[in-house]
């Protein structure tokens, strides 16, 4: 396959029967902009499931079905498009990742996401922390696990004060711990008056002095406050960022979130990046945002004060507003950290739970409420039956996020009042800390997926990305059809796992049921919204520990192109390079892909740093790092196209 667009499809103009055309307001016929040919179609449509070709007109799905009768609708101006024989699946939906937050800190974040060896992860940090000038700081926040390194350890501090000694390095290692180096104790001020905060602890030696490890018991308040602290990018940067986060996104085959809030993202300040990316129409991702509440005792005030400002739906197909949470109330919250003991939220959480519960419910207000543990649910429940007794809730779309642990019977109690469950592969980054705690039985149905389908709830698959588990969602796909933790350990038997569709379907349509926007898009159907991903392996078909290791080749949104490699990359829109100069997404891209191996000793380095701001992920933006003479020249674009780049022209 040499050019895409140009390529010719020999195919019969006898009308077959494919389902839908494109018409005009007076009746008639109207050409297709786009036809995807030669493609193994999923749609998740019972009634098209596999059709030969798919035309987009408009943004949206225009027919799908036979292509003899969808090409025989190709005008001069349709844009023809071969798969070249690849899977094209729905675009993807996350149910819940932290993107606005996440977007304006990307840029400045070393990832450590899916990297294979403790090794790899210190000699990343080393090249960081001596490319990041002062006052800077080097970031690793989230998205990996001790459990991920074949050495199945976390650095010690001795080891990152020795690569990186007097620039300030902040890692995050879920919501348990982080690690900080000398320069970072300086920089945040932490000395041997400096006070534990309620729920975390400063770690300290036999002189008092804090060493550098801080840990929530069991609050992940230390560990958000700690970073606060660091410099931000400035806002031209943090527009940067953000587009830079959603390309990323977009080579994962993602075309939509639903942003859970997060701590520290005040609205409507912290909103502003992202309104003006959608004015300015950057956004490449479709994006439901719920209000995160930021003050403990403030709660009832803050969602007051933005049911007067905004209402949920407010928006378009791009941006719009979803509902409230996941935090609702301080007292309600349960962080996950299952190298410590469940945490008993205090005795005023009903009280103060129910008052909003009340104020989202009289406003018509959806809401997402974060519960990783059965005894949480339970005390919810109880108050949302009671405010539902008196303000139905039916309609609401109101759900739990997490519910490691629930009961069946809270399922029942879900499932009566109309709410749903939103999953997160939060286990597959702490599931050998889960079972070392309360054992491998306990861990079999964390969270009891199968149950939750059986009771006819409505579940959505996530990431919870930036902070805790990583923003790939084939890392999720993969642990919900093998049942297995990114350190390769088994947690669910068979009962509890899903087929691919099914998995598959939690990432698409299932996740429309949360932002109130079924029938709008999750599917390849006629009318839908012309979101899709072509991959860069077959998932329906290749081995299962090979379904973390896909990616598109090709993401559309609204029938648009936002991501190209290989030989698509020339269709992808230019992207600036990332900002600020010194940025790790310049040398080490998002999520680990494995270097491509091309050193034999003899042959001369490629010549040049590819420059193009895209993110090239296998070699950082540096493909003066890997050899390339056993690849002869004709072959270099197909060669870097294969491996991901989209800059191959060298």
């Amino acid at each position: 396959m040499t050019d895409p667009l140009r390529r010719h499809f020999l195919a019969s103009a006898a009308a077959l029967g494919a389902a839908g055309f494109a018409t005009s307001s007076k009746g008639q016929a109207v050409s297709p902009d786009l036809i995807l040919i030669n493609g193994k179609f999923t749609t998740l449509d019972p009634a098209m499931p596999s059709p030969e070709a798919v035309a987009i007109t408009g943004g949206r799905f225009s027919a799908v079905g036979p292509a003899a009768a969808i090409m025989a609708s190709r005008g001069p101006a349709t844009q023809l498009l071969d798969l070249g024989g690849r899977r094209a699946i729905p675009g993807l939906i996350d149910s819940h990742l932290h993107i606005i937050r996440g977007g304006l800190n990307y840029n400045m974040e070393l990832r450590w996401d899916g990297v294979p060896t403790l090794a790899d992860a210190m000699a990343m940090l080393k090249r960081q922390a001596e490319n990041t000038p002062p006052p800077q700081w080097v970031r690793v926040v989230g998205g990996f696990t001790e459990h991920q390194f074949v050495e199945k350890r976390l650095p010690t501090l001795d080891e990152i004060n020795a690569v990186a000694p007097e620039t300030p390095v902040f890692i995050l290692h879920l919501y348990d711990r982080a690690l900080l180096n000398r320069a970072a104790l300086r920089a945040v001020g932490y000395t041997k008056d400096t006070p534990n905060p309620p729920g975390g602890e400063i770690m300290r030696d036999a002189q008092g002095n804090p060493t550098g490890l801080m840990l929530a018991k069991p609050n992940a308040a230390i560990l958000y406050g700690t970073l606060a602290r660091g410099p931000k990018l400035p806002p031209d940067v943090q527009l940067n960022s953000t587009r830079h986060f959603m390309r990323e996104l977009n080579r994962l085959g993602i075309t939509g979130a639903i942003d859970a809030g997060g701590g520290y993202q005040n609205y409507p300040e912290d909103y502003e990046v992202i309104e003006k990316l959608h004015a300015d129409g950057q956004l490449t991702l479709r994006i439901a945002y719920n209000l995160f509440t930021q003050k403990a005792g403030g709660e009832a005030a803050d969602f007051t004060r933005w049911a007067g400002m905004v209402k949920p739906g407010q928006g378009d197909d791009t941006y719009r507003v979803n509902g409230a949470g996941e935090m609702l109330v301080f007292s309600a919250a349960d962080f996950e950290d299952f190298r410590v003991e469940r945490p008993e939220m205090p005795p005023q959480m009903e009280g103060e739970l129910e008052q909003v519960v009340r104020i989202l419910a009289t406003n018509r207000w959806p809401w997402r409420l974060h519960a990783t543990y059965n005894e949480t649910i339970s005390r919810a429940l109880d108050v949302f039956e009671k405010v539902d007794r008196e303000i139905p809730l039916k309609g609401l779309h109101w759900f739990f996020d997490h519910a490691e642990t629930i009961s069946d019977r809270n399922i029942d109690r879900i499932a009566a009042l109309g709410g749903g469950i939103a999953i997160q592969h939060r286990m597959a980054y702490q599931g050998e800390y889960f079972v070392e705690r309360y054992g491998a039985k306990a861990a079999e149905m964390t969270p009891p997926i199968a149950k939750m389908l059986a009771a006819g709830l409505p579940v959505g698959a996530g990431t919870d990305a930036t902070r805790v588990a990583s923003y790939n969602p084939w890392v999720s796909l993969s642990w919900l059809v093998t049942g297995k933790t990114v350190g390769n350990t088994r947690l669910y038997p068979p009962a509890n796992r899903l087929d691919r569709e099914t998995a598959l379907r939690l990432w698409t349509e299932a996740n429309t049921w949360f932002s109130t926007e079924q029938g709008k898009k999750g599917r390849i159907a006629v009318g839908q919204l012309a979101d899709l991903a072509v991959l860069s392996g077959d998932y329906m078909t290749v081995p299962e520990d090979e379904i973390a290791h896909l990616s598109a080749v090709l993401t559309l949104l609204g029938g648009k192109v936002v991501h190209g490699s290989g030989d698509y990359a020339p269709l992808a829109p230019a992207l600036p390079p990332a900002a600020p100069d010194w940025s790790p997404v310049r040398q080490f891209g998002g999520y680990y892909q494995k270097r491509a191996s091309l050193d034999d000793g003899k042959a001369p380095r490629l010549a040049a740093a590819c420059g193009c701001g895209t993110n090239c992920g296998v070699h950082g933006h540096d493909h003066a790092s890997a050899w390339a003479g056993s690849v002869p020249t004709s072959d270099r674009r197909g060669f870097w196209g294969t491996l991901g780049c989209s800059c191959w022209a060298v």
